[in-house]
């Protein structure tokens, strides 16, 4: 279901508490990112249990900046996490790794934990660009981030071309990304701090691949997208990751 109203919220929040039950999951961190006009009454029904996040979020507390949602404003809400660089906002609004460092600069001065998306289209996996574009993007994203702020980074490994096409990499090139940004990580914050960032894994993830896109190449964990809108679908992803 498409939450685009009031009744539409309640009714997936409904089921959402339904398909949660009495489920302990004491290895799993569920985050919800719904969209901002939904973000109040998400922290309101759910409470302290389950996390929120916002979908995007603009680098400045406060200015004339027209239909943007400041970094202040998220925080006010209770968010925990923000989406940045999501690859359907580097897809179709064009987004920079310029404008992604802005924004994880700031979510990390105020107090939000990026999510930060990166990975290759079609295009440039068809060219074995893979390793040079995510190399790229996270020199670009986490430029000037102090290593002291890399517990409260989260990196998702996105591959654009993976994203609602219901296809996905095998576990072996997932791993391979993994290896590669824990190695670039580990040149920018050194690997005690390296080690504090999760790596999870995003594209077209639901119960059947869960496994192999998290679990088989030792992801911390993953990104869904479509399947989030389906709480039964939703919570069995997060039973399998959570073993």
């Amino acid at each position: 279901m498409n939450i685009l109203s009031p009744l539409d919220r309640q009714r997936y929040l409904d089921n959402f508490k339904k398909e949660l039950g009495t489920k302990k999951f004491r290895k799993t961190e569920i985050v919800l990112c719904p969209p901002f006009i939904h973000l109040e009454g998400f922290k309101k029904f759910i409470g302290k249990k389950i996390k929120t996040g916002a979908q995007n979020m603009f680098w400045k507390k406060e200015g004339a900046f027209t239909g943007e949602i400041s970094s202040v404003m998220i925080k006010n809400l209770g968010c925990d996490y923000v989406l940045v660089g999501h690859s359907e906002r580097r897809k179709y609004f064009c987004e920079t790794g310029e404008e992604m460092n802005l924004k994880i600069a700031e979510a990390l001065k105020i107090g939000v934990k990026p999510v930060i998306c990166i990975g290759e289209s079609r295009t440039e996996k068809d060219l074995n660009e893979t390793m040079e574009i995510i190399t790229r993007q996270m020199n670009e994203a986490l430029a000037g981030v102090s290593r002291t702020k890399a517990e409260n980074i989260i990196i998702v490994y996105e591959p654009i071309w993976a994203v609602g096409s219901d296809q996905t990499p095998t576990s072996h090139e997932i791993m391979e990304a993994k290896l590669l940004i824990r190695k670039i990580l580990v040149g920018m914050f050194d690997k005690k701090y390296a080690e504090k960032v999760k790596i999870l894994y995003g594209g077209s993830v639901d119960a059947k691949t869960a496994k192999e896109v998290c679990i088989e190449p030792g992801m911390d964990g993953v990104l869904v997208g479509r399947e989030s809108l389906v709480p039964y679908e939703f919570i069995k992803i997060c039973e399998i990751i959570n073993g």
